[in-house]
């Protein structure tokens, strides 16, 4: 399998991603409770357009407007149906943005949770939700996709039916967990619970990380707890960041994200400190965010982990279970994943 991903880390060491999709796509006209993936269809223009403006910004990489693009989550817009199509169209947008420009630029289909609760807490089975993975992953190839960015994951059994129905199709795929949750998924999941389940699937994902959250500091704070993770258990995954650009607030009718350029250029050099290969951002980023990032990436020279107090003094505070974590207060052990993980070593491959 060829991984562009790859490719392009050996030759520039730390790629830039994208910025946010819904946040920016509601400042041209999408509004609350409307689907982002019909406009693929109803507004081609505006999505290339959105595309063209993160690779001005400089990035490295760009992912589809596609993260609602299973059939459980466009059911809820009467599109269940669409998802070849849908996904199809944007992954080519986005191919034809890319082709235009005179350097490397990868298209990571973006696949995002279903929406439903897995078994055995809710309803949804490995299977089920495995299959409609697989159905978006093919149309994203089909489109032009480099790369599948499964992302804002939560669950155990969600990510690994993803990885599951992404691996059936055949490109590399990448995983993110939202830690927004005390340092913690909202399912649970630890930085080090989310190394140890990586490295315990039968297809080990290429790159790991996080995405969304609360904020810039936390997310550099899962990064340096992954690391550490990583160290314990022997393992050495690229690692991903796409922060939130600050916390939203709600002003004069409208959410606003609260960071600033500068904040998301410090950020940028905290995450490379911090050990992540590629870095972008989620909610609230946008272009001239980006642009901010790539001049900090192109300049930053990597330095020594950063520790907690320079985290809380560059991007603000850390929830207190990250803060333990860090501290080493918090056992990072993974446990019972570790322990199944371990046994299964080595009949697993790389996806």
């Amino acid at each position: 399998m060829e991984n562009k991903l790859d490719q392009l880390l050996a030759e520039k060491g730390v790629l830039l991603a994208d910025g946010a999709t819904g946040s920016n796509l509601f400042a041209v006209g999408l509004q609350t409770g409307d689907s982002p993936e019909l406009w693929n269809d109803i507004h081609p223009d505006r999505i290339a357009n959105q595309y063209q403006s993160f690779i001005d910004a400089g990035s490295d990489i760009i992912l589809t407007n596609t993260f609602g693009g299973t059939a459980y989550r466009l059911k809820l817009h009467n599109a269940e149906n669409r998802v070849e199509e849908l996904n199809v169209k944007a992954a080519e947008i986005a191919r034809q943005q890319v082709d235009k420009v005179d350097r490397t630029v990868l298209v990571g289909g973006s696949m995002g949770p279903t929406g439903e609760i897995m078994e055995p807490i809710g309803t949804l089975s490995q299977e089920d939700a495995a299959n409609a993975f697989e159905e978006q992953a093919k149309a994203l190839k089909k489109g032009g996709a480099d790369i599948f960015w499964i992302e804002t994951m939560s669950s155990k059994e969600e990510v690994e039916a993803a990885v599951i129905g992404a691996s059936r199709v055949g490109l590399p795929i990448v995983a993110t967990f939202s830690v927004d949750t005390n340092g913690r998924t909202m399912m649970g999941l630890a930085p080090a619970d989310i190394v140890a389940l990586a490295h315990e699937m039968e297809n080990i994902p290429y790159a790991i990380g996080a995405n969304c959250g609360v904020g810039a500091s936390e997310s550099v704070a899962a990064v340096v707890n992954m690391q550490k993770a990583c160290e314990q258990q022997s393992v050495s995954p690229k690692i991903i960041v796409k922060a939130n650009c600050g916390v939203p607030e709600y002003i004069d009718g409208k959410i606003v994200y609260s960071g600033t350029e500068e904040i998301m250029a410090q950020y940028a050099k905290l995450a490379i400190d911090a050990g992540a290969n590629v870095i972008g951002g989620c909610c609230g980023t946008t272009p001239a965010h980006v642009a901010a990032m790539r001049e900090s990436i192109d300049s930053h020279k990597k330095g020594e982990t950063p520790k907690l107090e320079l985290i809380v003094n560059q991007l603000g505070e850390v929830s207190t279970g990250a803060q333990a974590q860090l501290r080493g207060e918090m056992s990072i052990a993974a446990g019972a994943l570790s322990d199944r993980g371990e046994q299964r070593t080595r009949r697993r491959r790389r996806a």
